[in-house]
């Protein structure tokens, strides 16, 4: 059974706070099947990522970064046309000194 995204997204924030991150949703989505873009923040070192929720070819769920851009100008334009793509997407923003993305699914390239 898939949770729908709105708890999905509750728990992924609780998960960073409770590894002693700041996590914030910076944009809702429909509340049972929004997608997820997550924003990683790592200031320490001065880099951003970003993932997003794919299927790989077998029909696993995994995560992956759709862009290679590390800077959060950079990502930020990125989430603004996504966003105007899909006016159902969530996007969560996760500041965190080690640079964890807290996912507990698959995570390819990063």
């Amino acid at each position: 059974m898939i949770l729908s995204t709105d708890i999905w997204v509750y728990a992924l924030i609780r998960r960073a706070e409770q590894g002693g991150a700041f996590a914030m949703i910076l944009r809702k989505g429909d509340a049972r099947a929004g997608a997820v873009l997550v924003k990683v923040l790592n200031r320490a070192e001065g880099w951003t990522r970003l993932y997003a929720e794919a299927t790989r070819g077998d029909g696993e769920r995994v995560w992956m970064q759709p862009t290679p851009a590390t800077g959060e100008v950079e990502l930020d334009a990125y989430i603004e046309r996504a966003r105007r793509i899909d006016p159902d997407l969530w996007v969560v923003e996760i500041d965190d000194r080690q640079g964890r993305h807290f996912l507990v699914e698959p995570v390819e390239g990063g």
